[in-house]
């Protein structure tokens, strides 16, 4: 620190996030006024200051123009956008010490800092709460979010495909020093490979997957669905096997683990994972795991309540990689992803960090632990691991066992709720009966307005209650309302009242706007 007015300044902003959270538990406010956010608006600097404001004038002008205008998506348990979880209390503490010590996360340099040590462990960690065996997984890492981790994935299937076809063409045993994707570059290691097409197989991609592709150097139009024409979220075995088996052809097929506008799972069971792992590797394809948000089903009890839920997570431990957001439904702080590969060398093979001395740990240590910077995307990281790795200890699987069966339980009963409202659809199909919603639904609540003029306005009409917020889509060509249920705070009753009193209250606005 520099001076008092320093650490008065800090206190200040300490003050200012105590009473926010104390405040939380007696508001119902999830999204700032327009008032607010035009003054916000207002306030912001118009240019550079000639001379700067100083941290006094600047932490008043962040607490009282721009804090005020900020939706509160990780304080309200009403906030059911986008699949947006909150923040642990434990995690909260852990990104105080991470902003304090702003740890670099890059290179395993275990005398000077236990920051890579610890990232290995909370990864360990990460792997018995989703009930992986630990070493079967020696590749992984924490990236940015999903997508990052998408990109990563995606780039190592290409390597592992494309390498794999180079050595069996020219009978090579090992990627060393030979023609690999890392080395040579993607066009001449497909003429190595004798390979003129990469293709991408699954049912309902997430656009996510679309951007990695193009990252890395695949294109967005290389991918194909193979779902079956009664259920287009689920795999036709036939229709992929036909791709497959295309020659002079790579490929890379992707399992949607609870897809985005519906969270329904593109798996169900084991059989179903171990006969699409057989034909992959009857035609040297690479598996790859969608997971965002529908890899903690694997914290569920084995019961009757969550047993469909379950299948659609069992198998897993039969891809290649999975891809993963923490800061859903694991709670911590934006922005966290992780990644789990079965193949320990593949992800040094595209990331690695070559000829750069200054980037190595110099001796090697005795731990099983790669320095972050040869296994991802980024050379510069933030110690996104200490919030991960604090959260499990706090709450480990029981902690969060608890909280995802209360968003299953508050994502049900508004299920049922729309199911039997005679002005809501609840989609992506009718659903009969009580018992197919209460078996199906995950976190995610799909629906529309029967009435088409009200549908185009729903998803503006919840939000404008300022109570609760959701995210529209569109499913079958037509407006939809999504409600993802995501944070740590859930309280099925007091929250399911929330959700009918918005509903009826924009019902009633209608009734009366129509008499």
């Amino acid at each position: 620190m520099e001076d008092l007015s320093d650490v008065n300044c800090l206190s200040q902003t300490q003050h200012h996030a105590l009473r926010i959270l104390a405040e939380e538990s007696r508001t119902l406010t999830v999204l700032p006024s327009s008032s607010r956010i035009q003054r916000a608006c207002d306030n912001l600097a118009p240019t550079l200051p000639r001379e700067g404001y100083g941290i006094q004038k600047t932490t008043s002008h962040l607490l009282d123009d721009i804090a005020p205008a900020l939706n509160r998506q990780a304080l309200s348990p009403n906030y059911y956008g986008f699949v947006t979880g909150g923040v642990t209390p434990t995690a909260r503490v852990a990104e105080e010490i991470v902003s304090l010590y702003d740890q670099n996360v890059q290179v395993h340099l275990p005398e000077t800092t236990i920051a890579t040590t610890l990232e290995g462990r909370a990864l360990k960690l990460l792997l018995e709460l989703l009930e992986f065996e630990v070493e079967a997984w020696p590749g992984r890492t924490f990236t940015t979010g999903a997508t990052a981790s998408n990109i990563v994935g995606l780039a190592c299937g290409r390597e592992h495909v494309i390498n794999q076809a180079i050595r069996y063409r020219k009978q090579q045993t090992t990627s060393k020093d030979v023609e690999t994707v890392g080395n040579v570059g993607l066009l001449a290691a497909c003429r190595a490979a004798d390979i003129t097409d990469i293709q991408i197989l699954t049912t309902m991609p997430h656009s996510s997957l679309k951007k990695a592709s193009s990252v890395v150097g695949l294109g967005r139009s290389c991918f194909h669905r193979v779902c079956r024409s009664d259920e287009e979220l689920e795999f036709d075995l036939a229709l992929l096997e036909e791709r497959l088996k295309r020659p002079h052809t790579a490929s890379v097929v992707v399992i949607s683990c609870a897809e985005v506008n519906t969270g329904m799972f593109a798996t169900h069971g084991e059989n179903e994972m171990k006969s699409i792992r057989s034909l992959c590797d009857k035609y040297g394809a690479w598996i790859h795991v969608d997971a965002a948000f529908g890899l903690f089903a694997r914290v569920l009890e084995n019961s009757d309540e969550f047993k469909y839920v379950r299948s659609g997570v069992e198998g897993l431990d039969l891809a290649d990689s999975i891809a993963g957001d923490a800061h859903k439904l694991l709670n911590v702080p934006y922005d966290c992803g992780f990644f789990f590969s079965r193949h320990a060398g593949v992800a040094q093979e595209v990331f690695q960090n070559p000829n750069a001395a200054y980037l190595t740990s110099g001796n090697p240590t005795p731990d099983s632990v790669q320095s972050p910077l040869n296994i991802g995307l980024e050379n510069s990281r933030r110690f996104r691991a200490l919030p991960v790795y604090a959260t499990l200890v706090a709450y480990s699987r029981n902690g969060y066992r608890d909280m995802l069966q209360r968003q299953i339980r508050l994502a049900r009963r508004i299920a049922r709720y729309i199911a039997q409202h005679p002005h809501f659809d609840l989609l992506p199909w009718i659903r009969d009966g009580k018992a197919n919603i209460d078996e199906r639904t995950y976190i995610i609540v799909l629906f529309r307005a029967k009435d088409d003029p009200l549908n185009v306005t729903l998803v503006q009409r919840i939000n404008a209650s300022s109570r609760m917020y959701v995210s529209g889509t569109a499913w079958d060509g037509r407006p939809a309302c999504r409600i993802a249920v995501a944070n740590w705070q859930v309280d099925v009753e007091r929250d399911f009242a929330i959700v009918q009193s918005v509903v009826d209250e924009i019902l009633e606005d209608k009734r009366r706007l129509a008499s």
